[in-house]
């Protein structure tokens, strides 16, 4: 297969705060908005993209940090209009990337490397990460962490909401990189648009 890129990104995304570090790598191509980027790390990380997002990341353009992402109001630079590779590069590796402005699902995001692709691979593709992605609205990392002393309880008082919650298979250190599966970040941005 013929790709419109020469290049990828490879970045490692890893939820700030969790220990132990629950993290992804993934490769997207060069030509990426951050909007695309968004639904890599979405679907990578296991969220659900159902609040809003924003990448704090300085841009070597206009020599400040700005604020990219698809929140209400004008004071963001919008992620579907803003490319990566305006922003990472060989100086600029690192950024902020900010999910869920209640429960502030707060990620690293480092650029590890940029490579040519490879014609036989699909992109974005997931290569690596360690642990389950918390549920959403679950009340951020405190909330989860919570949640996960109370499973290890079945004596509190809170064990069968928390298990209805999470579901009976729910295991925190569990992450399987074969089950990620990338949606169409236009598709999504389409659905954003009718809602």
């Amino acid at each position: 297969m013929k790709h419109k890129y020469q290049n990828v990104y490879q970045f490692k995304i890893t939820l700030k705060g969790s220990k132990p570090p629950i993290w992804r790598r993934i490769q997207v191509p060069e030509n990426y908005s951050f909007w695309d980027l968004h639904v890599a790390i979405q679907d990578a990380m296991g969220w659900e993209d159902c609040h809003l997002h924003e990448f704090q990341i300085y841009s070597p353009r206009r020599s400040q940090d700005v604020e990219i992402g698809l929140p209400e109001g004008n004071e963001y630079l919008k992620s579907y209009k803003e490319k990566i590779n305006e922003y990472f590069g060989e100086k600029y590796t690192s950024a902020l990337y900010w999910y869920d402005f209640g429960d502030d699902w707060y990620h690293t995001l480092k650029m590890e490397k940029i490579q040519p692709a490879d014609e036989q691979q699909s992109y974005p593709v997931c290569l690596a990460g360690k642990m389950a992605c918390p549920p959403e609205d679950c009340g951020g990392l405190w909330g989860y962490y919570s949640m996960l002393e109370v499973l290890d309880d079945p004596d509190n008082e809170e064990y069968e909401d928390v298990m209805e919650w999470l579901g009976d298979d729910f295991d925190p250190t569990y992450f399987n990189v074969n089950e990620v599966i990338f949606d169409n970040p236009k598709q999504r941005l389409r659905y954003k648009d009718m809602m």
